[in-house]
Order: C-alpha cells, then structure tokens, then sequence
C-alpha cells in the first residue's frame, strides 16, 4: 500500500511547490490586466496539451459523453473565476495573505465532499481543520488593521479559494471516467476562452504586451498549470478533494519566501503567526487521516 502511495505522494508535493510559483510570475508581470494574465495562463496550457491529446487521446475526446463534456467545462469556468478572483487580490494584499487564504480550500472541500461524496470525518480531522481556518483568520484580521484595500484582497483570496474547490470536486467526480490530459485539455480551454471574451468585453489589447510579460504567461501556463494543477488533478484518482486542499495550504511557505527574496516584501507578525497556526492544523490533519486509513485498512483485513 505505502508503495502504491509513493508516487501520487510525490506527485502531491511536486504539484504544490509548482503552485508557489504561482503568485511570484503574476507579481512579475508588468502590463497584462488580472484578466489577460489568466487568459493567456490557461490558453496556452491547452496549447501545450493539445498535441498529446490529439495524437493519443483522440479517441477518448471524441467518445466523451455528453454529461462529461459538460461536466469540464463547467470545471474550466470555475477555473478561469478563480484566477480573475485571485490574480486581482493581489493587487489589493501581499502574496503571502493572499496565497494563504487563496489555498483555504479544505473549509469548503469538506462541505463539498460531505454532500457529494458522503466522506465522513472524524472529530481529530475537523479539528484539525477548524485550526487552519482559524489561522486564516488570524491573517486576516492583521491585513485589516493594515488598511482597508488589504482586507478587500483578503475577500477576494477567500472567494476564489471556494471556486478553485468547485474545480477539484468537479475533477474528482469525472477523474475515473476520463483522463487527466483529456479532461484538463478541455477545461484549460474552456476556461481560457471564456476569459478571453470577458478580456474582450472589459476592452483589454490581446497582445500590446513587452516580452517580460509573454515569458511570464508560458511560464505560468507550464509550471504553475501544467506541473501544479495537473499533478493534482491526476492526484485525485487515489486523494479525495479534501486532502489535496489541505495539501495546498503548503504552498503559502514557498510563495512567502520567494515574495520575500525578490520583493522584499516583509512578512507581519499576523501572517507569520497565521502561517504557523494553518501548517500545525495540516500536520494534524495529515496525522488523523493516515490514522484513519490505517484502522480502516485492519477492519478490512479482520472482515475478509
């Protein structure tokens, strides 16, 4: 079992320190709106996917019913939403405020995978979640005593956490029944293009931008997206929603000290104690969990 587990582990953790990339290539950018920047993030990512998927997933596209096609694309909208949601709180807030709470995901992947998965938990678990919500809070709280446009971003990094969970459950749903390229492929599209027209609506140039951008753009669409959110996506197929989100909250760590190397950007009292406050909640999440798959592992072996 631990063996089998090894790879989708990794997978997990690579996915995740491919994310902290996230924030510091949008920060880098210097023209493109939020918009555009998210765009161009998941166009080009199906762009990259596209010749795999014609040359060996052709057949799968072609014969993917119809409550799956919708099911992707669905998943591509609320995409592309969490991207204009969380690309503008940063804006407003620092990347380690606005990372922390963007991947404050297991609140609402717990709901979601109570009510579509009937996944029960045990009180260790939801403890251990409460913890990480209340050092969510406590992040919060500090920006807010900061300034008002700080808190404003903190909603912002707090809703598109919610529309990034609608992704993953929508992912797990469709994960056994199609391919993680295939199902990606559709969903980076989609979601690209319907941020493309929203850029078009707002009156955004498609392509006036410096070269800095553009590399920023493919570096997104690759790192971030291809390597972090298709590493996850194929996670799934063993991990339910709620520990790939609870997984996720790692991610602030990296993003905060890449922020604090390139921008210098200096990390509050309130994030500092925030940040530890959620990683304690994740190690307990972690403990309980395997615990969990343990003891269910030897009531299984005691029924055969």
């Amino acid at each position: 079992m631990k063996n089998k587990l090894f790879i989708p582990y990794t997978a997990v953790v690579i996915g995740v320190i491919a994310l902290s990339l996230s924030a510091i290539f949008v920060r880098l950018i210097e023209e493109a709106p939020v918009a555009i920047t998210a765009s161009y993030r998941l166009l080009l990512a199906g762009i990259i996917l596209f010749p795999y998927v014609f040359l060996k997933k052709r057949k799968e596209l072609k014969n993917l019913g119809k409550r799956e096609g919708w099911i992707a694309i669905l998943a591509g909208i609320s995409l592309a939403i969490h991207f204009i949601l969380w690309f503008e709180s940063l804006q407003y807030t620092s990347v380690a405020s606005s990372v922390v709470l963007v991947t404050l995901q297991p609140i609402f992947a717990f709901i979601g995978t109570y009510l579509f998965f009937k996944e029960r938990f045990s009180s260790a678990t939801i403890i251990s979640m409460l913890i990480a919500i209340f050092g969510s809070f406590v992040i919060v709280m500090g920006d807010f005593q900061l300034a008002g446009d700080a808190f404003y971003g903190d909603m912002l990094a707090l809703t598109a956490a919610l529309f990034i969970t609608i992704y993953f459950l929508i992912g797990q749903q469709i994960r056994s029944k199609t391919s993680v390229t295939t199902y990606t492929f559709i969903a980076y599209t989609i979601g690209g293009l319907f941020l493309l027209i929203y850029s078009l609506l707002k009156g955004y140039p498609l392509v006036e931008y410096p070269a800095n951008d553009w590399l920023f753009f493919i570096l997104l669409a690759i790192i971030p997206t291809i390597f972090g959110l298709n590493l996850l996506n194929w996670s799934l197929k063993w991990f339910s929603t709620s520990l790939i989100s609870m997984a996720i909250i790692l991610e602030p760590i990296g993003a905060s000290a890449f922020a604090y190397l390139l921008f210098n950007e200096t990390i509050t009292w309130s994030q500092w104690l925030g940040g530890t406050i959620i990683i304690f909640g994740l190690f307990l999440f972690v403990t309980s969990t395997k615990r969990e798959r343990n003891m269910r592992l030897t009531v299984s072996k005691h029924d055969k």
